[in-house]
């Protein structure tokens, strides 16, 4: 019979998830991924590397909200 493991705490969990979302956004703006963006293309007249981190600092303050507040599936 397998053990059965103690329900988890939704702090525990909210924790986890953040933790997630830390290391993912930290990997999403590090050198690799910046100096792909990092080229002399613009999209509507915007640097492609800008855009790239304006769009993944809001997409960072959107999942941070989405898991702060617990909202559901």
């Amino acid at each position: 019979m397998p053990p059965i493991s103690p329900p988890e705490r939704p702090e525990q969990r909210r924790g986890q998830q953040l933790l997630f979302v830390a290391l993912l956004f930290g990997v999403l703006l590090n050198f690799p991924l910046l100096g792909a963006f990092n080229h002399a293309g613009r999209v509507a007249g915007i640097p492609v590397l800008y855009l790239y981190v304006l769009v993944t600092w809001a997409a960072l303050v959107l999942v941070t909200g989405w898991v702060v507040r617990g909202i559901k599936n």
